[in-house]
């Protein structure tokens, strides 16, 4: 998702955040009653049982804000939709499916914001939506955002992977609790967040934080990745997956997508860690939309762009992370 700064008057109060439910990903967004019954089911659990690693304190109160109103040659979603931002205690906020809808999966969701803001709407709430209507938990990971003091702009900023390594133990210790299957649990982010899911995906040999309780003893290697438009993955100035990366064996089946006319983040992030997973011997399958800009989330639209949710339900199936669930 695209960095900006914005103006304060932009500002609205954290307690004022709305549930935007996009039915089914092809209709129009759900009425009053459904919003109610999709909020009543939410349950938003804090990641640390204290201070989280590297913290360095309060930096302001946690609030919204809306995003600017771009033109198409840098965005596919032009209108402004609402962004979180001063992270400072990260939380997961959990989406359910239809009990006779769900299949026992479940999707760690990474919004994008370039490691400044969450795109909390659009690549938030409108993923868990989506999520839903395949049967699949949607859980959206509110990570640290925007980067601390000291940390380069151009670069992946370091707390955020050390809350989705643990959101994603988080949700595997917790599973039987939350009706998951603790082998179909995958991550799923957009732009920066695109990065984090990858950087998730290949980091599960190694923690980026010393452990701090019994649920760092649990995996937190994702089932699955899908990172959309994804920033931060090639090297500076070189055709090969920045030096940051690795893809070690057992790095999960990884589905990338991106829009060929992105002018925030190139598709050759993509393609390149496409050849990278290739060369690993790493399952991926790769989507380039020609002529698509950034940032169309999983909003339908006339543009072929929209059309990838349709062909990764497909990936998910094949992959029977999203069957019905067996469990009893």
């Amino acid at each position: 998702m695209v960095s900006y700064s914005f103006k304060e008057a932009t500002v609205k109060p954290i307690a004022t955040i709305s549930i935007i439910y996009w039915s089914c990903m092809a209709g129009p967004i759900a009425g009053a009653d459904e919003k109610k019954a999709i909020a009543e089911k939410q349950q938003v659990v804090e990641l640390w049982p204290g201070k989280p690693p590297d913290e360095i304190g309060k930096i302001g109160d946690e609030y919204v804000r809306m995003s600017p109103r771009l033109d198409r040659k840098q965005v596919e979603v032009t209108e402004p939709t609402r962004m979180i931002t001063n992270v400072t205690k990260p939380t997961i906020t959990i989406y359910r499916p239809a009990k006779d809808k769900d299949t026992g999966a479940a999707m760690l969701i990474c919004p994008g914001g370039g490691y400044w803001n969450l795109y909390w709407e659009l690549e938030g709430e409108e993923v868990a939506a989506w999520a839903n209507s395949l049967g699949m938990t949607g859980i959206i990971l509110k990570y640290r955002v925007p980067r601390r003091q000291g940390e380069p702009e151009r670069e992946p900023a370091k707390r955020p992977l050390q809350d989705a390594q643990r959101a994603v133990s988080l949700v595997r210790a917790k599973a039987q609790d939350w009706g998951i299957d603790p082998k179909r649990i995958g991550i799923v982010g957009f732009s920066a967040g695109g990065h984090l899911a990858i950087a998730t995906a290949t980091s599960f040999e190694k923690r980026t934080y010393e452990p701090v309780d019994d649920i760092d003893k649990v995996s937190c290697r994702p089932d699955f990745a899908i990172p959309v438009y994804s920033g931060y993955l090639k090297a500076k100035d070189k055709a090969e997956i920045a030096p940051g990366l690795h893809i070690p064996a057992g790095t999960p089946p990884v589905f990338l997508v991106h829009g060929g006319a992105d002018v925030v983040s190139d598709p050759e992030h993509s393609v390149l860690m496409y050849l990278a997973l290739k060369r690993a011997g790493i399952p991926a399958e790769l989507h380039i939309y020609a002529g698509a800009a950034h940032d169309f989330g999983v909003r339908p639209s006339d543009h072929p762009c929209s059309t990838w949710t349709q062909a990764c339900a497909r990936w998910l199936r094949q992959l029977g992370m999203n069957k019905a669930n067996t469990s009893p």
